[in-house]
């Protein structure tokens, strides 16, 4: 069975995966490092490359983990990535996002208003009970100070180049990373930011086919 690493978003673990069924394969979950002061998205990428020592690996990485998963990809062509609900390039940032790095409210947001589900349910869009649980479960865990300096990372990553070894997942009702403006590989129709979470069945099923499709290429 194959190996595959899995990239949460910001700040979250595991349980970002928790929902889909993985047993089409070994799933490692990538922990979280201690972002250098300044640290950029690229070079915190590399730093958390290291924790996989396999040459031709398959990664999954979901939102901000999916801009790393693409980081990755880009420096190592071995590299087989996937990402979901998440974008390829500076360049797939709806025009709202953007006014946020010259705008940086997030950094004078209160760190215990940062760790308030319902500033992100709407955004983010969990669906039913059990979604919005686990979304607060998450957030409640997150780190108030990794949160911000990924927001920042994200703000100011200047990528512009799409690495030909990602593929890409999206959600069609996405709020946070607009479909139109990503151009994935795969759409799904009806899912949110949380399409991992809200259409599990749907994303496994992908994720199953394509990495069966890798091996067998």
């Amino acid at each position: 069975m194959r190996r595959v690493y899995f990239i949460s978003g910001l700040g979250a673990d595991w349980r970002a995966f928790s929902l889909l069924d993985l047993s089409f394969c070994e799933p490692v979950f990538v922990d979280w490092i201690e972002p250098l002061q300044a640290e950029s998205l690229k070079d915190y990428a590399m730093r958390l490359r290291e924790q996989i020592h396999e040459t031709h690996p398959a990664i999954v990485g979901v939102s901000f983990g999916g801009m790393l998963a693409t980081e990755m990809a880009k420096a190592d062509p071995q590299i087989e990535a996937v990402i979901i609900a998440s974008n390829k390039s500076a360049r797939e940032f709806p025009p709202y996002l953007r006014i946020g790095k010259y705008f940086p409210i997030y950094k004078w947001i209160p760190d215990f208003l940062m760790k308030k589900a319902s500033v992100f349910t709407w955004i983010l869009g969990p669906k039913g009970k059990e979604q919005e649980q686990l979304l607060k479960s998450i957030i409640r865990d997150m780190n108030p100070r990794f949160l911000k300096w990924a927001i920042s990372a994200i703000l100011d990553w200047k990528e512009s180049d799409i690495p030909p070894n990602v593929r890409h997942i999206h959600g069609t009702n996405d709020r946070l990373l607009l479909c139109r403006y990503v151009k994935p590989d795969y759409e799904i129709k009806g899912g949110t930011h949380l399409v991992s979470m809200n259409m599990p069945e749907a994303v496994s099923k992908l994720l199953r086919e394509l990495f069966r499709e890798a091996q067998s290429t």
